[in-house]
């Protein structure tokens, strides 16, 4: 897998250079002239731990909990102190782990983070099914969140117990959504797990809009190799098939795609934390991205508070982007919406997407991997399965090897890829 991921990055980047991450330091971070910034925090306790799930989490307790939201306060107060005057953003979405288990703090988190920043498009929170209550949906929404997302994972109780998890309350659930609204209700499935068809996709999808999803995601299951989890990855034909069919029966029902994995019964209900041309992350393992800087803090709870108890941005590792290496970055997580737009991109770099990339547009036009149509490309469903199939070798050869890492070393000297 690695090869194909180096040989795909030294074509499009022109370069035999690596992306070089190292042990560096940066007190400043230059977002004050970003555009499109997004916030992304990151609360990484867990009631129990999924082994199928790659992210940064560890057990819940209360005191440490109570010092980490402690330590994650700091943290937006030495970044957001970086400017004078409040800084525009796009949103603020709350990841983990399971942030409903710091949400009689979520308030002063928010309030902190309004001290600096000025949210335009909304807050959002994740949630386990468990979370679903009329009481914490209240304490959410009184505290400004205004979109949820609920890892449902699948209806299904054959695929509840291969995941290691207990079966979703619907009735209960759809009550609590119905008592509490918010603009946008998400729930989040799994797909290509062994055995899985079109039906039990159909019941997932059928399930969630009825019960109050006006959003959902359907993402792949990938087999990190730092994870326990015994369950075995869907081959690659069956996978096309799935894909293929929920994003027709999608179409068929009026639903609006609005990434590679998403599908919304509206316009207006959208929830992704990460196609954002630049973005700040707080928390443990939480990322940043501008112009020219890519940071990754700590994936150690107790090193990241130690950081700011010392008045210390947690970096673990930072990136410095050569031009060429922000394009790729860029066109990457732009593609996952299926849609580029020739304007955005020569707004951002200075420079026509076609001048750059004008080949590569070409010989993805002639195989049917987009439309374009007056300077925008448009994915096709051919493309967003290859897009899908390619993001796996990129999550499998990167991000796999990364965070196996950085689970294990709370300050690596230098990752290359």
């Amino acid at each position: 897998m690695g090869v194909i991921t180096n040989l795909t990055r030294m074509w499009l980047t022109r370069s035999m250079k690596p992306f070089l991450f190292q042990k560096e330091y940066d007190r400043q971070l230059f977002y004050e002239e970003c555009r499109e910034l997004g916030l992304y925090i990151h609360i990484p306790f867990c009631r129990s731990i999924c082994n199928f799930c790659p992210y940064c989490k560890v057990l819940y307790s209360q005191e440490m909990c109570s010092r980490y939201v402690d330590a994650l306060l700091k943290e937006i107060r030495l970044v957001g102190e970086q400017t004078e005057n409040k800084k525009t953003v796009t949103s603020l979405y709350f990841g983990g782990g399971t942030p409903a288990l710091a949400a009689d703090r979520i308030k002063e988190i928010i309030c902190t983070v309004e001290e600096y920043f000025l949210i335009t498009e909304g807050i959002g929170v994740e949630l386990h099914p468990d979370n679903v209550t009329i009481p914490l949906l209240q304490t959410l929404k009184d505290a400004g969140v205004t979109r949820i997302s609920i890892g449902i994972q699948s209806f299904g109780d054959k695929y509840q117990k291969i995941l290691g998890r207990k079966p979703v309350d619907v009735a209960a659930m759809g009550e609590a959504l119905q008592k509490v609204n918010f603009e946008t209700v998400s729930m989040d499935f799994i797909f290509a797990l062994p055995g899985q068809t079109f039906n039990d996709l159909k019941f997932d999808i059928d399930t969630a809009f009825q019960n109050g999803a006006n959003h959902i995601a359907i993402y792949p299951f990938i087999d990190f190799t730092f994870t326990t989890s015994r369950v075995s990855a869907m081959p690659k034909r069956e996978k096309r098939c799935l894909l293929d069919a929920v994003t027709a029966y999608c179409g068929e029902q009026g639903y609006v795609r609005n990434s590679i994995w998403t599908f919304s019964s509206g316009e207006n209900s959208g929830y992704s934390s990460m196609t954002r041309e630049n973005f700040l992350g707080f928390g443990c393992s939480g990322a940043t991205l501008l112009r020219d800087q890519f940071k990754i803090n700590t994936f150690s709870t107790e090193e990241y508070i130690r950081c700011l108890e010392q008045k210390r941005l947690p970096t673990s590792l930072t990136l410095r982007f050569s031009l060429r290496q922000r394009m790729i970055y860029y066109l990457f997580w732009t593609a996952y919406s299926t849609r580029i737009s020739s304007r955005d991109f020569e707004d951002f770099f200075g420079v026509p997407l076609k001048k750059m990339y004008g080949l590569e547009l070409k010989v993805a036009k002639m195989m049917g991997f987009v439309r374009e149509e007056n300077g925008n490309y448009q994915m096709t469903p051919k493309g967003a399965f290859y897009y899908h199939y390619y993001e796996s070798y990129y999550t499998l050869s990167y991000i796999d090897k990364m965070w196996g890492i950085m689970k294990e070393e709370a300050f690596p000297e230098c990752i290359s890829f």
